[in-house]
């Protein structure tokens, strides 16, 4: 039941990813693509980009760590930290060929920062605290958080920006 929780959970959180990186929080998904902006940043830390949203792009990907920790107990570290490379370049890659976007270096090194950081936080508690309790906190924390968003999106209306 755990397994199938926590799958459950890294998939919800990559669809959720994929709607705030790509869909930039929309409900109408076709208002995305007349966005019509394409840019490419290959300079780090240079952009228009503001130190906040350097910030939130580290502690968006932190869980992402975690849950491929949860997830992926045979695989070792590079290959996940790897996989969070991955997924940020995917993503950049996505927003300019479909011009949703600015494709930036900054965004992929504050994203895999934010994985490392998830990956290593997970080490860090798994010297202390069993994997099967840590997983399952983790678990537990992932499902309120998703229960808690769920409930203040339907019942509160907020709005996002």
């Amino acid at each position: 039941m755990r397994k199938k929780l926590s799958r459950g959970l890294l998939a919800f959180y990559l669809v959720t990813l994929i709607w705030l990186v790509l869909f930039k929080v929309q409900y109408n998904i076709l208002s995305v693509f007349n966005y019509q902006h394409r840019s490419l940043n290959l300079i780090p830390f240079v952009a228009h980009g503001s130190s906040k949203e350097m910030v939130d792009n580290v502690i968006i990907f932190i869980p992402f760590g975690l849950l491929l920790n949860v997830n992926f107990k045979k695989i070792g570290f590079l290959a996940k930290l790897a996989y969070t490379l991955v997924l940020s370049l995917t993503f950049e890659f996505i927003q300019f060929i479909f011009a949703i976007g600015a494709a930036d270096i900054t965004d992929v090194m504050t994203n895999t920062v934010g994985g490392l950081l998830g990956l290593k936080l997970y080490d860090l508690s798994n010297k202390y605290i069993n994997n099967k309790k840590l997983d399952s906190v983790i678990i537990f924390a992932g499902v309120l958080l998703l229960v808690l968003l769920l409930y203040y999106r339907t019942h509160l209306k907020i709005k996002y920006s």
